[in-house]
């Protein structure tokens, strides 16, 4: 009987100390390896912004279980390339809340939270960036998700979560980007760096599109390149689907395209060869690319380059579309109007450009062209470089500005349009149809 009665007794502290348990939660605090945080980095008009971090809480909780007031997001910005690394450091505003799954997708249960973050072209606390002696690069962003409210929960469970601080880094995504692969190739002691997409396999042969980066994104990591500005978008749904699915390879320089033979924009590049050279092997390992549909472009420095590229290679690629171009016109000799003019092109400049003025170069260079007979040329020629969004304003509730040099913007989102034989054509629809 004695036996039975400790039995029972122990029992029932068993009991009383788990149900205990469930009724207080679970508290944790910085350091636990239940606990973590990803980033989730998006490219926009104006280049990278991290929106969103997925927080593992540790814990399943149920939906509708945290609000955008649960969490106090802290980040520092370090860019170790600085004498002070440190850039700035704030809270970010906390715009969404959800549970989700650990791949950020809303769940009726689930052992994560989606903090989503403002973001905007003046947001810098958001950009995983940072532009210095004249190259972009990834920085360090710390995140530091402190809890100020409790997570209580009553499903099956019932219990409380509090004082959550999280600062253990996960991993991240990097949307569209981390759809590219990398490489790199050498010529004659020249080495490229380049990021490629490829489209699903099909049964048809598919376009190339050659994008050409601009002053500060050469170096020798090819995602800067496509995340420094929206180059990314080459990859949507929404470009890809004007060219059935198109191949997209984005070369990239050590320096710079304008880096010439005797000098800074010369009219030469010291990396024409090795440019070239990639294009064709590129194409020769990919034998499913239509070789009389390849498609060259880039902005500024990129732009400088591709005008480079037609004038020196005539009649290899399908169509061209130089950017904000910056080979002056002064450069370029009535014989090179000839081969220039055996390449479709479609130009795209803003008149407020400081940077590279469209009447030093685009402008003059168009009607050259137009003076010696080229059909199937084009130039858009925007006032400004404003948001077409609608998400981001001035002060006075006009669009936001972008400065003038940023016409590429307009490119990304297929903005440039103009009317060809009595319709209206956007880019990529002009683009699309052309064959050699």
């Amino acid at each position: 009987m004695l036996k039975n009665n400790v039995k029972t007794f122990l029992f029932i502290i068993f009991t009383a100390i788990l149900s205990l348990s469930f009724s207080v939660g679970v508290f944790a605090k910085s350091g636990n390896t239940e606990t973590s945080y990803r980033s989730v980095t998006e490219i926009h008009d104006w280049g990278a912004a991290i929106t969103k971090l997925i927080v593992e809480v540790g814990t399943p909780i149920p939906k509708d279980s945290v609000t955008t007031e649960t969490f106090n997001v802290h980040v520092k910005r370090s860019d170790s390339r600085l004498a002070s690394p440190l850039l700035e450091e704030g809270d970010r505003e906390v715009i969404n809340a959800y549970v989700s799954d650990k791949n950020g997708n809303p769940a009726t249960r689930g052992n994560y939270v989606v903090v989503e973050m403002k973001i905007g072209p003046t947001v810098s606390l958001g950009s995983p960036l940072n532009y210095y002696a004249g190259s972009n690069n990834w920085i360090e962003s710390d995140y530091t998700i402190t809890q100020e409210k409790d997570i209580t929960f009553n499903s099956g469970k019932s219990g409380t979560i509090s004082g959550l601080v999280i600062d253990t880094f996960a991993g991240e995504t990097r949307v569209l980007v981390d759809e590219f692969s990398s490489g790199s190739a050498t010529y004659n002691d020249v080495t490229l760096t380049y990021a490629d997409y490829a489209p699903a396999k099909d049964k048809d042969k598919n376009p190339l599109v050659i994008w050409l980066h601009g002053g500060g994104e050469g170096g020798t990591d090819p995602t800067i390149p496509l995340s420094a500005n929206k180059a990314t978008n080459f990859a949507s749904d929404s470009i890809q689907s004007y060219f059935d699915g198109a191949y997209v390879l984005v070369p990239q320089t050590p320096t710079r395209w304008m880096d010439g033979v005797t000098g800074i924009s010369d009219g030469t590049s010291i990396y024409t060869e090795a440019l070239m050279s990639l294009i064709k092997d590129y194409v020769a390992n990919n034998p499913d690319i239509d070789p009389n549909r390849i498609y060259i472009g880039g902005a500024s420095n990129g732009g400088y380059m591709t005008m480079v590229m037609v004038r020196d290679y005539p009649g290899y690629f399908a169509a061209a579309f130089p950017v904000c171009e910056g080979l002056a016109d002064r450069l370029i000799t009535d014989e090179d109007i000839l081969k220039i003019a055996q390449t479709p092109i479609w130009f795209v400049h803003a008149k407020n450009d400081p940077i590279l003025r469209p009447v030093d170069n685009t402008i003059p260079t168009y009607n050259r062209l137009i003076d010696v007979g080229a059909t199937n040329v084009h130039l858009t020629l925007f006032d400004d470089v404003h948001d077409t969004s609608g998400l981001y304003k001035n002060a006075d509730g006009t669009p936001y500005q972008y400065f003038g040099h940023l016409s590429w913007i307009y490119v990304y989102n297929n903005d440039v349009e103009t009317t060809i034989s009595g319709q209206t054509t956007t880019l990529m629809e002009w683009m699309a149809a052309q064959s050699k």
